[in-house]
């Protein structure tokens, strides 16, 4: 299997969001009840318009592909936070189901953020991600918050880590 990253264009977005959204099925099915992913799906245009308005202001997410098109989608930025630990912010990284385990989401983390210092919000039942920070130098700081009340106030803990060269 051979991934290729490149940024998404704003005629990915349609793609990228639906990507999304399979990503968000595949990994939050278990946690959130379908009507979560039947409102997810009706309200898809007006995210997808919203993805496109953001790559246009040059907030341009990183897309993985394979031969079967887009496989994941990564983006970081500068945090809005006034109370973020570090600067720079691991936004997303999502890959399907189907290439677990390849790669990809190193690849994605590496393109997106590199060996800098960072910090993320993971749900706190996602022992597969919590492992794959873990493995990329992040660690627990003990912040805790919940998702907003559209994803059912899930649990959220924040995860950081130092640039490597400190």
């Amino acid at each position: 299997m051979t991934i290729f990253l490149r940024e998404a264009t704003v005629a990915d977005a349609e793609a990228v969001m639906r990507l999304h959204m399979r990503c968000h099925e595949e990994a939050y099915g278990q946690h959130l009840p379908s009507e979560f992913f039947d409102l997810r799906r009706q309200t898809l245009p007006g995210r997808i318009e919203n993805l496109e308005k953001a790559i246009v202001a040059g907030h341009i997410p990183t897309v993985a592909c394979d031969q079967q098109g887009l496989v994941g989608v990564a983006a970081a930025g500068h945090s809005e936070d006034p109370r973020a630990p570090k600067p720079l912010e691991l936004r997303m990284i999502y890959t399907l189901e189907r290439v677990y385990g390849r790669g990809v989401g190193q690849l994605l983390l590496d393109a997106v953020i590199g060996s800098k210092a960072a910090f993320l919000w993971v749900l706190a039942d996602n022992p597969r991600a919590h492992a794959f920070y873990v493995k990329n130098g992040f660690a627990l700081d003990g912040a805790t918050d919940f998702m907003d009340e559209a994803w059912h106030r899930l649990p959220i803990v924040r995860m950081v880590r130092e640039a490597a060269d400190e």
